[in-house]
């Protein structure tokens, strides 16, 4: 018996909707679960963008403000190693991860710790580009 061309167009090709194997194609969405995100880089980024996140819904003067985040000044001040660069003529303060995370006190060094210093570090250097103190960033400090 022969086949006509009218029925074999007719008849959907398995090939169409399935793959080789017989099986519906993957959705590009699908792909293998992500790693958490639990290297240090990853984690002073996480620390910094939420702190930064606070404080510009705190303060409308730090949103046009550009924060950056690099590994070690270029240079050392007479007082020490800058944990951040607070420059006001370009809108942005650079954060310097490896001072920031190894200058901690002995035996602080666990993540609660490293989180308090890392967001400590963020307040202060926001708090010296707008002229204020630190403890004067919450909205709810009575002013004097």
């Amino acid at each position: 018996m022969r086949r006509t061309r009218s029925s074999r167009a007719a008849a959907p090709r398995r090939g169409d909707r399935h793959g080789r194997h017989g099986r519906l194609g993957r959705s590009s969405v699908v792909r293998p679960p992500l790693p958490p995100l639990d290297g240090r880089l990853d984690t002073f980024d996480l620390h910094v963008g939420s702190a930064v996140e606070l404080l510009r819904s705190m303060w409308p003067d730090l949103r046009p403000v550009r924060i950056e985040i690099a590994a070690m000044p270029a240079h050392a001040d007479p007082d020490g190693l800058p944990r951040w660069l607070v420059d006001r003529e370009g809108q942005r303060i650079v954060l310097y991860r490896v001072p920031i995370e190894r200058l901690m006190e002995p035996g602080h060094d666990d993540s609660a710790h490293r989180r308090v210093a890392i967001e400590g570090a963020v307040f202060r250097a926001a708090a010296q580009y707008i002229g204020r103190e630190p403890w004067e960033m919450d909205p709810h400090h009575p002013e004097d």
